[in-house]
């Protein structure tokens, strides 16, 4: 069995998506906190972004840009990885249904879900759409 290849350059490109990614999640976090029993709209909000941009990403470097080693890696991984955060959801979650917040919990958990699919959805039609209008 042939070992994948160490590639630091794919890494850094990660790396410097992620710094990326994840200063503009604590930036909404910091300017929209929330209690224990509230909505929490900044992790909604990253989330539903960065599905957007990962169905504009993807779609966009699979089906319009040249092949790239890095731009995926960068973006995909990279800005949409550190950007949305599925550890916080959960936590989120949690500390809802702890604080009795039942309903408030399952809402947030099947509008994340669905919003999630919808903004993936949303993203890659608008990278086709744009396609066609040029």
């Amino acid at each position: 069995m042939r070992q994948r290849r160490f590639d630091r350059r794919e890494l850094g490109a990660i790396y410097a998506g992620g710094v990326i990614g994840a200063l503009g999640r604590v930036g909404l976090a910091e300017a929209l906190p929330h209690g224990a029993e509230a909505w929490p709209w900044a992790t909604f909000i990253v989330n539903m972004v960065g599905a957007a941009l990962l169905g504009w990403f993807v779609t966009r470097l699979g089906e319009r840009l040249p092949p790239s080693t890095y731009r995926r890696p960068f973006l995909g991984t990279g800005v949409c990885g550190a950007l949305t955060t599925f550890s916080t959801l959960q936590l989120e979650l949690f500390k809802l249904f702890e604080a009795g917040c039942t309903g408030l919990a399952v809402g947030y958990a099947a509008a994340t879900l669905i919003g999630g699919f919808a903004c993936v959805h949303l993203g890659t039609v608008a990278t086709r759409r744009a396609r066609v209008l040029r």
